[in-house]
């Protein structure tokens, strides 16, 4: 008979959320190149991306007027391309990066797409529906939960916000 070995961790509890913490750094700053590229084609600069075991799945950015349709906010854009790639409408075990507290019509999507955990940089004080405005992910009558990271990369992604809505007025 054969003894089992168990391997432990030597990482502390620390060096894990700093791990967690330069990888949701690293996701945020593509969802930022995403933003980027839709400031660039004069669309609200918000940029997404899903990760799928540690491995970038899909990439979106804000396309409304680019595409005349008032769904293609960047995570609905990125999660329509992860479901292709993943041949399901079920994201389970995905990440959702977003440059900006998500929309209801966004948190309803990423729900019924069964993202594991939300990340996302500023906050929406008039649209925002995960705590800001208005707090759809913990509506009781869900039987899904998803993780939330908020304020990653924060200061960046108000920072194209700005420079979008200071440019139209």
């Amino acid at each position: 008979m054969h003894a089992t070995r168990i391997r432990f961790s030597s990482l502390t509890m620390f060096e894990l959320a700093e791990r967690r913490a330069a990888r949701d750094a690293h996701f945020m700053e593509i969802a930022l190149r995403q933003a980027r590229l839709a400031l660039e084609s004069h669309e609200v600069p918000v940029g997404a991306v899903v990760v799928h075991n540690g491995e970038l799945l899909s990439e979106g950015h804000n396309r409304n007027y680019v595409d005349h349709d008032p769904s293609a906010h960047a995570e609905i854009i990125a999660l329509r391309a992860a479901g292709h790639k993943l041949k399901s409408p079920r994201l389970s075990d995905c990440t959702l990066y977003v440059t900006l507290e998500p929309c209801a019509m966004c948190v309803g999507a990423l729900l019924h797409a069964r993202i594991t955990r939300l990340v996302f940089g500023a906050y929406d004080p008039k649209a925002g529906a995960c705590g800001t405005a208005f707090d759809t992910l913990e509506m009781v009558s869900y039987n899904h939960r998803v993780e939330v990271t908020a304020g990653v990369l924060a200061a960046p992604s108000q920072a194209l916000l700005q420079v979008f809505f200071s440019a139209r007025r």
